[in-house]
């Protein structure tokens, strides 16, 4: 998902009036959508190292057998072609590594990515529905959260830019530095999703008119 189609649905998301219902942003799909794909991509990109090396490792095994065969003045030109194999064999195996290591970085990221979405779906779902918030309260929620998904669509776009760096020219402290960067950013997203959900709860809680009420507010939002 290209940073400009993001940009372009959740500022439709913004300017578009807000029905009655206050319905959840539907461009959460589409953020979690959008991760799937980047990780589906790593996947993919590990199992083509991994072919790669394969094929190395065959080619390895046809020169080794053919070694046999050589005659003496042939053994010059069989070591120096096995020279060149080990070295691209062992670049392509260095890279499998490295991409692996990056791989259970950027799904950790990237579940906690799927987490912010999920914790928005939840927590939109209970207050839209919660007698205690008026509907331009609601309408404020909405408008934050769309201001998180648009976070999030950006660190999703880091995490892309992290997978293509793999076909570019990039070097390793580049490429972990754009990780670390969408680490941060995505943990300070989570953080602030976290706050103002539990800030709603309470203001929830703290509106209820009897012991009754109270109870539903603490067993709807699974306050202690």
């Amino acid at each position: 998902m290209k940073k400009s189609v993001f940009i372009l649905v959740l500022l439709a998301a913004m300017l578009a009036p807000a029905p009655a219902s206050h319905a959840a942003n539907p461009w959460a799909a589409v953020i979690k959508a959008a991760i799937k794909r980047v990780v589906r991509a790593v996947d993919l990109l590990i199992q083509r190292r991994q072919t790669a090396v394969i094929r190395l490792q065959n080619a390895q095994k046809v020169l080794e057998n053919t070694m046999a065969k050589l005659h003496l003045d042939e053994i010059t030109d069989w070591v120096k072609k096995q020279r060149d194999l080990y070295k691209e064999y062992y670049d392509e195996l260095r890279k499998v590594k490295a991409v692996i290591a990056y791989y259970f970085r950027i799904k950790q990221i990237a579940d906690k990515q799927v987490l912010i979405v999920e914790q928005y779906q939840k927590a939109w779902s209970l207050f839209s529905n919660d007698k205690h918030f008026t509907a331009d309260e609601l309408l404020y929620m909405q408008q934050v959260y769309t201001g998180i998904l648009a976070e999030s669509a950006r660190n999703v776009d880091l995490l892309t830019l992290v997978v293509k760096s793999f076909t570019l020219q990039m070097t390793d402290v580049a490429r972990l530095e754009i990780i670390d960067q969408a680490a941060r950013q995505v943990d300070k997203v989570f953080d602030e999703l976290e706050s103002f959900n539990h800030e709603n709860r309470l203001l929830s809680l703290s509106r209820a008119h009897s012991e009754q009420d109270a109870k539903w507010v603490k067993a709807l939002y699974g306050l202690p």
